[in-house]
């Protein structure tokens, strides 16, 4: 962003290749943005600076009789034509021979379907305004391009979206305005569309580990388990404001992660620089969300606690991740400044008030005082900055969404089918011979936990509450619950931990717990206080995070009695119900759980019945559907079978199983 964003020097102070011809940049941006009046000379130099740097320029074009000519980046405006040329020209012909760019792209035009036009027709018909690129795409057709924009992406972003904008304006030129048809009668009031582009399919994830300072501006994955998402807010995007002192408009000036106003009226007699107030109508909004990501269990490193990152969603993307999702987030690692710390009681409490005293009550004055200023002098060493990741794209980890047991909202045969196409020719063929193959049930018995020797009844029940049973309503609206319940209790070093990792290790939506390091807010939800706004919030627990999925509770024994009330209303309404801090709401947790229990003793005593060996209340025990006992009998053949067993495992690994 330097070379755009510094303050305009005299021409002839320009290196020879930068500094462009003035006549040819004055004729050159003339057609692209009419100038209504004399308001909006500026508004060039806010789409390219996008700096309060550009207010200066602008007086200077309005008082200079002298015309000083805008900086260009050529890098910028020759990646935004090479850009367009990808999108009009791509399609997914492969077959053709290699021909070089310079041939043109004609005769493949008319080979194969072009990808991007045909989804810029299908934007305009459902309305929306953000394009997905694939960037394997990019790659295949022009990896220079490609790695211009994966290196330096924040500094391409404008250019990528004028190069969509000219392309939509090519293609569906109505739908470039919010209300075309006002045109005629109110052409001030006509608003221009915001188009966004989102890539995906980058061909490295990293992890929010690997984030470092040197990441800052360039296009990047990383994937992580979604902890905690805000409400949907609108931000400003573009703001246009009323002059308070000569009642001057002035339009389009970009925010920068801080409310932005104007540096100076644009009205030659008037010298206003403070007094400004925002016009809501013509501003441009869009939707905002921040969500709290966390490091994946599998990734984090020995003896160290996971890692968070916050994850900016704007526009289309916002509500599509959800509390317990492991997602792939594509976008930017950007620093922001941690203004939520300042006027937090004990924060940077002396700084502002020594700039307060300073100013002369600068800091605190003004009419029902202007928020946190002052942030100029504060210096970069008292101020300070905390990094966030600007998302262009969300999607599940598992590339493919999990797959709704429940039914609800694509019931029958449209799920079936889109479950079909989603799969590849090979899982399609192996998928069909398994259902045409004989002893289908036993063998899929046989492929759970294959480690584990033996205890065919329990991997029964475990495949059983992996299939999951049919919901069902009764006509008066009462839910059925078709989630089973499993409890394994038995003897110590019986493999039960083994059948719960196991069963964690390949669900997409599986949480594995221990019962005396849970409390029941950590089970359930927890209401916690957000950092920036002091509002509540809820934070999901274990249960929330495993809906539609399956919740493993490790030494389920071993749980606190008053912990284990909190997941008597999960287990039968599947629900969690709360009323803490003002927060009244309930919550889905449409979850089967796996408990492994020990004996009272440590082990199993025949002689007693079931209720007298485990140390449950009557409740909690009927609702579990299925209990197994696993015993450690004393039988010299058994014995020599599992140490059989164990030590072919150790020796020829997957050959001992088959």
């Amino acid at each position: 962003m330097d070379g755009m964003s510094s303050p305009l020097a005299i021409p002839s102070s320009l290196p020879p290749s930068s500094a462009p011809d003035p006549t040819q940049s004055a004729v050159g941006r003339s057609p692209r943005r009419p100038t209504a009046d004399a308001l909006t000379l500026g508004d060039e130099a806010e789409e390219d600076g996008g700096e309060p740097g550009g207010s200066k320029r602008r007086r200077a074009r309005t008082q200079g009789n002298g015309e000083i000519p805008l900086v260009k980046d050529a890098v910028g405006e020759s990646v935004a034509e090479s850009f367009e040329s990808f999108l009009k020209t791509f399609t997914l012909d492969v077959a053709l021979a290699p021909t070089p760019a310079s041939d043109g792209g004609a005769p493949d035009v008319a080979d194969g379907e072009l990808v991007y036009i045909e989804q810029i027709h299908t934007m305009r018909e459902y309305e929306l305004t953000t394009l997905y690129v694939d960037y394997g795409h990019l790659l295949q057709r022009d990896d220079v391009l490609a790695d211009a924009i994966q290196k330096q992406y924040y500094r391409f972003l404008p250019y990528l979206r004028r190069a969509l904008h000219n392309l939509v304006a090519e293609f569906e030129p109505e739908y470039l305005k919010v209300n075309p048809t006002a045109a005629a009668t109110d052409s001030t009031n006509l608003q221009s569309r915001e188009f966004n582009i989102a890539f995906y399919h980058l061909p490295l994830v990293s992890g929010i580990r690997d984030l470092r300072t040197d990441k800052i501006g360039t296009l990047m994955s990383i994937s992580g388990t979604v902890t905690r998402t805000s409400e949907v807010r609108p931000e400003l995007l573009f703001g246009s404001f009323i002059c308070e002192i000569c009642n001057g408009h002035v339009h389009d000036i970009e925010q920068q992660f801080k409310y932005t106003e104007p540096a100076l009226c644009p009205n030659p007699t008037c010298g206003n620089r403070t007094a400004w107030q925002l016009q809501i109508d013509n501003s441009k909004f869009t939707d905002w969300q921040k969500v709290r990501i966390q490091e994946n269990p599998s990734e984090i490193p020995t003896g160290s606690m996971p890692r968070s990152l916050d994850v900016i969603l704007r526009s289309e993307l916002v509500e599509r991740a959800k509390a317990g999702d492991k997602c792939v987030f594509t976008g930017t690692f950007i620093v922001v400044p941690d203004v939520s710390q300042l006027g937090l009681p004990g924060g940077n409490k002396a700084e502002i008030q020594r700039e307060a005293n300073k100013g002369g009550g600068g800091a605190t004055g003004g009419v029902g005082g202007n928020g946190v200023t002052g942030l100029k002098t504060l210096g970069v060493r008292d101020l300070q900055y905390k990094t966030a990741f600007l998302a262009c794209m969300v999607h599940d980890a598992d590339g493919r969404g999990g797959t709704n047991i429940r039914g609800e909202e694509e019931t029958g045969e449209e799920s079936g089918q889109a479950f079909i196409e989603s799969l590849t020719e090979q899982e399609f063929d192996e998928l069909k011979t398994m259902i045409d193959s004989d002893h289908i049930y036993s063998r899929l018995v046989e492929s759970i936990a294959p480690t584990v020797y033996g205890h065919e009844i329990v991997k029964k029940g475990l495949l059983l509450q992996l299939m999951g049973g049919v919901h069902k309503q009764t006509p008066e609206g009462m839910h059925l619950r078709g989630d089973i319940n499993i409890c394994i209790v038995g003897d110590p070093s019986t493999s039960k931990s083994q059948f719960l990792k196991y069963v964690c290790s390949f669900l997409p939506r599986a949480v594995y717990t221990s019962g005396k390091a849970s409390s029941a807010a950590g089970l359930t939800a927890a209401v916690v206080k957000d950092e920036e706004t002091g509002d509540f919030t809820i934070e999901a627990g274990a249960l929330m995070l495993a809906d539609n999925g399956i919740c493993a509770i490790d030494e389920f024994d071993k749980m606190d009695v008053s912990d284990q009330v909190a997941i008597h209303e999960a287990m039968e309404q599947q629900t969690i119900s709360i009323a803490k801090a003002g927060i009244h709401a309930t919550l889905n947790a449409r979850t089967s759980i796996l408990a492994a229990a020990n004996p009272i003793g440590g082990r199993y005593d025949r002689k007693k019945s079931l209720r007298a060996n485990v140390q449950m209340s009557a409740p909690i025990m009927s609702r579990f559907d299925l209990f197994f006992v696993v015993l450690d009998e004393c039988d010299e053949r058994v014995d020599r079978n599992i140490a059989k067993h164990i030590v072919n495992v150790h020796r020829f690994q997957d050959e001992a199983i088959n």
